[in-house]
């Protein structure tokens, strides 16, 4: 029997997204990216689908996919996680991108964590299906605005499901929880019922428009470090492509998802194609080639900036000649009053160089969320609200004004 374990925290989200790698200061060529690349490539609307991981997505979610790759040639958009719940200093109401631009962001990070956790009852006074239920809303209030719903997933291991830390787990979990869920593991079944939740929730998120709602799903990210229990040194590249491989299988085919984008993304650990590459589980499993980085953000100045882009490179590059979407699918910078101070031209310089220059193609980027205490995006009057808007104002930045119809088609 699985030992009860409930934190009821409001704040708990806030402690989920950050890597906790060590920023690199070393410049690099990005290396095994294809010379001959066609950046003249334009995707047909009528062959989308042949690039895509299912063949049966929705139309809806085929639309979504060719207007990520069609967009990500010029322009690129920008995201929070949990923009519409979590707020620096619980100032609730309008997200805080919102609050400072007078937009939203254009697309609305969320998280699976609560929804699948053991504790979750479904009943309507318990509080993990309280947290499902504000998610769905704030799912189905994003696509009704427009905007792009992206779901990670902080999976807490299997076994007594109390974190997905490893600094939190015995030796015993740490050994054994990622090849437990492996198909003939221990806790296969149990994972699979994980699984049944997430299909249950994808399936049924409907729009005002009644059509169901496409969107980008991101298992097992960061998985080059060592901070989760799906970290590289808790289990094998094929181990890890064959879990990758099953829960999309599964996904699609048992479970008949048919409105869902998968993102692969690691941390910042690479500096080669063949690195980023080394635990991808094939073409045919993947739509997005995502990276999250904070690290080289951390104030690493000029070099940050250059070898962030240098690993965007890659994955544009890779995405290219794929024909998949890239994206940097965490970032930023926590800026904590009496901590850590805001850095100089992050956003309209940093950030926004380390996504634009060398004709990167990335379609869309997501700031960690606002949390009581510190912030990734700020609000007005914080010292760093004019090089945050000046970033939102450049030519290749997104928000919810200017969003193109992402649900359909030319």
């Amino acid at each position: 029997m699985k030992k009860i374990f409930i934190i009821i925290i409001a704040t708990a989200i806030s402690a989920i997204g950050c890597s906790s790698d060590t920023p690199k200061n070393t410049q690099f060529t990005p290396s095994g990216s294809n010379d001959d690349t066609n950046d003249s490539f334009i995707l047909d609307p009528n062959d989308t689908q042949n690039y895509m991981v299912n063949p049966n997505a929705t139309q809806e979610t085929v639309a979504l996919f060719y207007n990520l790759k069609t967009l990500s040639k010029d322009k690129f958009i920008i995201g929070q996680q949990d923009a519409f719940n979590s707020f620096y200093n619980n100032n609730q109401g309008d997200s805080d991108i919102k609050k400072i631009t007078g937009h939203d962001p254009g697309l609305l990070g969320s998280d699976f964590m609560f929804i699948t956790d053991d504790n979750n009852d479904e009943t309507a006074s318990n509080w993990f299906y309280q947290q499902e239920q504000k998610i769905i809303s704030d799912a189905i209030e994003a696509y009704n605005k427009g905007l792009v719903n992206a779901f990670s997933w902080h999976f807490r291991e299997p076994y007594e499901g109390n974190s997905f830390y490893v600094s939190e787990m015995t030796d015993f979990q740490i050994n054994n929880a990622f090849q437990s869920i492996l198909p003939g593991g221990t806790n296969h079944e149990y994972y699979k019922q994980k699984l049944d939740k997430v299909a249950q929730i994808t399936n049924n998120l409907i729009g005002d428009d009644g059509k169901k709602i496409p969107i980008i799903f991101r298992p097992f990210h960061e998985f080059d470090g060592h901070w989760f229990w799906w970290g590289k040194p808790y289990c094998t590249a094929n181990q890890y492509k064959q879990l990758w491989q099953f829960t999309v299988t599964y996904l699609k085919d048992t479970k008949n998802v048919d409105n869902m984008l998968f993102a692969f993304s690691p941390d910042n650990q690479f500096s080669t194609a063949s690195e980023y590459l080394e635990r991808y589980p094939g073409d045919n499993y993947v739509d997005i080639l995502g990276m999250d980085n904070y690290g080289d953000f951390n104030n690493q100045g000029e070099i940050g900036v250059t070898n962030a882009n240098n690993k965007l490179q890659i994955i544009s590059n890779l995405a290219k000649e794929k024909v998949k979407i890239a994206a940097l699918t965490e970032t930023g910078y926590a800026v904590t009053p009496g901590q850590n101070s805001p850095i100089q031209n992050l956003y309209s310089n940093n950030i926004y160089n380390a996504i634009t220059n060398n004709n990167n193609e990335i379609a869309f980027m997501m700031f960690w969320n606002n949390t009581e205490n510190s912030y990734y995006t700020p609000i007005p009057g914080m010292s760093d609200a004019t090089d945050f808007i000046q970033f939102t104002e450049k030519t290749k930045s997104v928000l919810e004004n200017n969003m193109p119809n992402m649900y359909q088609l030319p």
